[in-house]
């Protein structure tokens, strides 16, 4: 008997957009690496930073991948009680993906369990994937010896062109792109709100909503180039 390879995606349990109105984890880049990943064969976790039902955004009832996500009966139950992110036991995972939205800004990049699980997986030979805001998760995390994971690599994420067009600059706790920079990264940005996913050995990441199913079709590459 095989046992299909382990996916978790990982979602903010930040609800509150400085204030200004609500937000949380953006479904469609949930919805379209769980697409991608069960498609592929992979059996997929999601967790949460705090645990319990995650605050959500841009939910498009129009959309069929999104209601095929939340109305699959393992997603919502797991939607509406999930495991913390510090419950989790990486050993089994071979991809964790760092799902976008706003909430993420305030809650991934501090994260104690975001770090450690991020970087169990990644040396363990595993492949980090982030999409639009998700890449803050890679802001704080280190590797063992307490280097920047991303120190010297090529990453994505929303860029500071995108934060100014959605009318956030000077909502968000800082600019993304920034911030990768920050850590030693070269931010790889292509036109605004347009498909781009930067796979820098296994780390792969992806800019915006628009790269959300890419960027799952790239870490299932990753994984198995790598396996």
């Amino acid at each position: 008997m095989t046992t299909s390879p382990r996916a978790l995606l990982v979602l903010t349990s930040h609800g509150d957009l400085g204030g200004l109105r609500p937000t949380g984890y953006y479904i469609s880049e949930a919805a379209e690496p769980w697409e991608i990943l069960t498609r592929a064969g992979w059996e997929v976790h999601i967790t949460s930073i705090a645990g319990g039902q995650p605050p959500e955004d841009g939910r498009n009832d129009a959309d069929p991948i999104q209601r095929a996500f939340l109305n699959d009966p393992h997603v919502a139950e797991q939607l509406r009680s999930t495991t913390a992110l510090k419950d989790i036991d990486p050993s089994m995972y071979r991809i964790v993906f760092f799902v976008g939205g706003h909430g993420t800004m305030w809650d991934f990049p501090t994260s104690t369990a975001v770090q450690s699980v991020g970087r169990a997986v990644y040396e363990a030979g595993g492949v980090l994937a982030a999409v639009c805001h998700g890449p803050s998760a890679l802001v704080g995390m280190t590797l063992s010896d307490g280097s920047s994971l991303i120190s010297g690599r090529r990453v994505t994420g929303f860029t500071n062109e995108e934060e100014k067009a959605v009318g956030l600059t000077e909502v968000v706790p800082f600019l993304l792109a920034d911030a990768l920079e920050s850590k030693g990264a070269t931010h790889v940005p292509a036109s605004s709100f347009t498909e781009n996913v930067v796979v820098d050995g296994r780390i792969v990441t992806g800019q915006n909503p628009q790269s959300a199913a890419a960027t799952a079709q790239a870490a299932v590459a990753a994984a198995a180039l790598s396996a």
